[in-house]
């Protein structure tokens, strides 16, 4: 008997079809590997799309969810709550920030920065400033308000009208940024390096050039780290591999090493404009996720993850580099740390098919970019087996 046949077909009954889902069904998970219904084993470098940043069920992780679980799983942020406070001190000490504002996932933290950008221009500049300058081929969310910041077309077809007051640039051309600026602009929000549009890292000295531009026009500067934070390149927060700070950032997917949670980080007199009443989350940093998060953060921080995602960044990198000097089909390899893409002249989506069908999980964004994130507590020799199941691949193209 198929298990996982049987699951996939009372899922098509019930569930509804926003996901062009595989024919996977999961059911167990360690460091770096998968297991389906039916006790097959996968590699997988895809990791939940960047969330299991220190594998599937990371021990500490497990363990901070298993006891917190039985003290107290929720309670009302009209109160002070231990986890969320330490979570807080955890992140502020180790960036740019002041202050955290803590939700339930990624769009909810961009919803979260492009409300108060707006409340503290509204402050201090009046109704007029409001808009907001994003990349074009940039991703922030499935919200009403985040399709409306994401730079592509295609997740807007259907939903308009959109939120107005955003307007997108090319990401990485200066010149068009300062063309977009107005007596309207409020605030600009990029992606340190992009990810649902294709792993794009911005050219050489760009980012300070933004900061430089928004410090001239006096606007705020919005990272969203939502894919890119919490280690994933290699760094804490992708912006300090260009040491340029933002006056607002997000965050989401993997804070809390798989559990959800989201967060905004702020300077100190920014977030002074949100006062009580003027936003808010019943779930976000609840004592359960925001343990899993304490947990998350402090693996990071003390056990050498990041030392290690910047070693196995450096080799996947290298290894996939060699295979584009074999594979003429192979346009460009690029990214930082472990968020690497690799670019094709063709479409993707059936690479990725015949990897699962060998074991190995990956994904393709925008038709024609394969996407490597896997966990940064990936080994060598897991690499290896990764790109010997690609070269066996690519050979029949």
């Amino acid at each position: 008997m198929n298990i996982s046949k049987e699951w996939i077909k009372r899922g098509e009954d019930v569930i509804t079809r926003t996901y062009g889902r595989y024919p996977l069904v999961p059911v167990r998970g360690e460091g770096c590997w998968l297991w389906d219904a039916d006790g097959n084993k996968y590699l997988d470098f895809l990791a939940g799309v960047a969330v299991n940043n220190l594998g599937h069920c990371h021990p500490k992780v497990v363990a901070a969810l298993q006891q917190q679980a039985e003290k107290l799983l929720h309670c009302s942020n009209f109160y002070h709550i231990p986890q969320q406070i330490e979570l807080a001190e955890l992140l502020t000490a180790n960036s740019f920030a002041d202050q955290a504002f803590f939700c339930n996932s990624g769009a909810e933290a961009n919803e979260a920065a492009i409300k108060l950008a707006r409340k503290y221009s509204f402050e201090q500049h009046g109704p007029e400033r409001y808009e907001v300058i994003t990349a074009l081929a940039s991703f922030h969310g499935r919200t009403i308000g985040a399709i409306s910041a994401t730079g592509q077309e295609k997740v807007r077809v259907g939903f308009e009208p959109v939120v107005p007051g955003f307007n997108y640039v090319p990401f990485g051309d200066l010149d068009a940024l300062e063309k977009a600026i107005s007596p309207r602009v409020c605030a600009v929000l990029l992606e340190p390096v992009q990810g649902e549009g294709g792993v794009n890292v911005p050219p050489e000295g760009y980012l300070h050039a933004v900061r430089q531009l928004c410090d001239r026009y006096n606007l705020l500067l919005i990272y969203d780290e939502v894919q890119v934070g919490c280690g994933r390149t290699g760094t804490l927060f992708a912006y300090q591999h260009d040491h340029v700070e933002p006056d607002i950032m997000t965050l989401a997917k993997a804070l809390a090493g798989g559990p959800p949670i989201g967060a905004m980080l702020a300077r100190k007199q920014v977030a002074a404009s949100f006062g009580p009443g003027s936003h808010g989350s019943t779930f976000g940093g609840n004592p359960l996720m925001a343990a899993a998060g304490v947990a998350a953060m402090k693996v990071l921080l003390e056990e050498k993850v990041l030392d290690n995602c910047f070693a196995m960044g450096s080799y996947l990198h290298l290894k996939l580099s060699e295979m584009q000097e074999r594979y003429p089909f192979i346009r460009q390899v690029r990214g930082r740390g472990l968020m690497l893409g690799m670019e094709l002249d063709r479409e993707g989506g059936d690479i990725v098919v015949a990897a699962m069908d060998k074991g190995l999980l990956i994904n393709c964004t925008v038709g024609n970019v394969l996407r490597f994130v896997p966990p940064l507590i990936v080994t060598r020799n897991e690499i290896d087996q990764a790109v010997e199941i690609l070269d066996s691949i690519f050979k029949q193209l």
